[in-house]
């Protein structure tokens, strides 16, 4: 039985875990990579750790505890895994729905270099909320670029 599913589905359970959204793809060594990936960087980054601590308002011991150069990969993992999984999914694929993704991971991936100094409005938001707030320009400024070069392309047809 070949059971196609939907983009959002598997958009919303690689959100969840990278890997998952290959495996309900039935891409299942994709998925189980994907699931390696995050795994490794996850642990060697103490990602978890990092991620509670930030969520218990301890941003210092967050940035102390944070291995950089592990987490550094995590975003263009995490960001990639869901754009597989999006484009693999049943439906058509948007022209140049990656570029969201990828420009996300680029903002996030910066939000990052800069997450253990800069503050905003006096906050040090640290190495989980600067990023994850740094995902919206990201998001904002691939859904632009997209939008522009769809509109170049349709003015350049009539």
């Amino acid at each position: 039985m070949n059971v196609k599913t939907s983009k959002l589905e598997v958009l919303l359970w690689s959100i969840a875990f990278p890997g998952f959204g290959q495996l309900i793809n039935r891409q299942l060594i994709k998925g189980i990579l994907f699931i390696t990936l995050e795994l490794l960087i996850n642990t060697y980054s103490h990602f978890n750790q990092v991620i509670m601590l930030s969520f218990l308002g301890e941003i210092d011991e967050a940035v102390q505890t944070v291995e950089f150069g592990w987490l550094m990969f995590y975003p263009c993992v995490y960001m990639f895994a869901m754009y597989d999984a999006y484009k693999n999914a049943d439906g058509p694929e948007p022209p140049l729905s990656f570029l969201p993704f990828a420009f996300g991971a680029y903002f996030v991936t910066v939000g990052l270099m800069y997450s253990p100094k800069l503050k905003l409005f006096g906050v040090l938001f640290g190495p989980i909320w600067l990023p994850m707030l740094s995902l919206i320009p990201g998001l904002l400024t691939g859904f632009l670029i997209r939008f522009i070069i769809l509109r170049i392309h349709s003015f350049r047809k009539r």
